[in-house]
């Protein structure tokens, strides 16, 4: 009987105007953002390898004993695109596009977008497609799946045939989410066949598993908004009404909800910026700088002059310049560090802490739990975004201990020196699947429960309903 009534449903959705729109969104969308994104990525990993290149022909040895202005970048963490990104470009395009290496401390690059007019209107990807269209379609498939039989009286007549409940609503989800689903994984398989032939590595061990990952998120990402469409029409009486209330709650839930967690976040726990974190830095640097200087100054007036009368800051009274200013530079430099330290603990924990309040509040909707999970799987989000911070961080704790830390401002005896090596960036770490589930789990298990929970709702609340 649940067959018989399955294929019936299935029959009800392929004849309607909404399977036809489904069909025109799939074959036209997928493949279109697949194929185009990956053009975008073939483009970004060119400009990635120029880069490359550029800084590997700059100098790779510093001398200490001669100037290295505080500002000076001697070396660069360069991000690399990921092949994933064609799926949800995440913050790939608003990430620093290279962290520099100063002695005053981390600077990053400008985002690969800094200036594009496309950010006005957001990224079109398959993470866009399947979150945004495909949830307001799965909406539009089940908003009437009760309300539009109990509008039309065929739903007394059929449940009059000793039609068990729970058989009549389980065929109006699983057939209207088999017809959606379909054409939904047809036209995914077609842009994968585009991406395989324009050369995107598919086969490959890392990228296959994740790929599966979020075509198996996506699917279950719908069932949610199958179960909200029927939560609402069995609720509902009129078909009309279930649209508008359908509707408004895709807006809140797609559209307002996720952006309104993190605006509420600021407001709750704001936080300082990167520049003016770095600029504090600069400011005691410089004002280190200013102290040792004077001390600097009246050590050469207490220098003996010559017979002219005239003190000459050379050979060894520069030596003896330099060890009388060594002292208070080792303890500034020691200030400096220990305050420059904790400027970046204060910042770090701010911010850790603001995108945590957004990230608990937006989880509120499945939307923003698709989100963070699907570009974590991509290596385009938070996770990707962490590692890469904190490799820079990594890296100039590096550069700090074998160059930064010999570098003087105010050394008289700038003789020949051999260099010191500058030590080259390493490779940015990436996060297995096991890891990224692991870091993803409260998405993972949300989603589950949003799409349990309201397909419970409905069943009870359809059991229950006088027809």
């Amino acid at each position: 009987m649940l067959l018989t009534l399955i294929r019936k449903e299935i029959m009800h959705h392929i004849l309607s105007v909404r399977f036809v729109a489904l069909l025109v969104m799939c074959l036209l969308l997928i493949p279109l953002t697949l194929s185009t994104n990956y053009r975008n990525y073939r483009q970004s990993l060119v400009d990635y390898q120029e880069t490359v290149k550029l800084v590997n022909i700059e100098e790779t040895t510093v001398n200490p004993k001669l100037p290295l202005e505080p500002e000076r970048e001697v070396s660069k963490l360069i991000l690399k695109p990921t092949p994933l990104s064609v799926f949800a470009n995440g913050l790939a395009d608003s990430l620093p596009s290279y962290l520099g290496m100063t002695r005053n401390g981390i600077t990053q690059g400008a985002p690969a977008l800094v200036s594009s007019l496309s950010q006005l209107f957001g990224y079109l990807d398959f993470l866009f497609v399947v979150g945004t269209v495909f949830s307001l379609l799965a909406l539009l498939f089940t908003f009437d799946a009760v309300a539009g039989e109990r509008e039309a009286g065929t739903l007394r007549i059929t449940l009059a045939n000793a039609l068990p409940r729970d058989l009549f609503l389980w065929s109006k989800l699983i057939g209207g989410y088999v017809v959606f689903v379909v054409p939904f994984l047809v036209s995914l398989l077609f842009g994968l066949l585009i991406l395989v032939w324009q050369g995107f590595p598919l086969g490959e061990l890392e990228i296959f598993p994740r790929v599966f990952s979020i075509i198996l998120v996506s699917l279950l990402y719908i069932g949610v908004f199958f179960a909200i469409g029927t939560v609402i029409s069995t609720y509902l009486d009129n078909s009309k009404t279930a649209l508008i209330v359908a509707f408004t709650v895709w807006v809140f839930a797609v559209l307002i909800t996720p952006r309104v967690g993190f605006i509420a976040a600021k407001l709750i726990a704001p936080t300082r910026t990167s520049q003016s974190v770095y600029m504090e830095k600069t400011a005691m640097r410089d004002d280190f700088n200013a102290v040792i200087d004077e001390e600097k100054w009246n050590a050469i007036r207490e220098l003996p002059p010559d017979e002219n009368g005239n003190v000459i800051v050379g050979g060894e009274n520069a030596k003896k310049v330099d060890e009388h200013v060594k002292p208070l530079e080792e303890e500034y430099r020691a200030k400096f560090q220990d305050y420059a330290d904790k400027l970046d603990r204060d910042y770090k924990r701010e911010t850790e802490q603001q995108e945590q309040i957004g990230e608990m509040l937006s989880r509120i909707t499945p939307t923003s739990s698709l989100t963070y999970l699907a570009t974590n799987l991509t290596q385009t989000g938070k996770a990707k975004r962490s590692n890469y911070f904190q490799m820079g961080h990594r890296y100039y704790d590096m550069l700090h201990t074998d160059l930064f830390s010999k570098i003087s401002d105010h050394v008289f005896n700038r003789a020949i020196y051999p260099g010191v090596a500058i030590t080259q960036p390493p490779n940015l770490e990436t996060s297995t699947l096991g890891e990224t589930f692991r870091q993803s789990m409260v998405d993972v298990l949300l989603l589950c429960f949003f799409a349990v929970v309201l397909t419970t709702v409905a069943f009870l609340k359809f059991f229950r309903s006088d027809i």
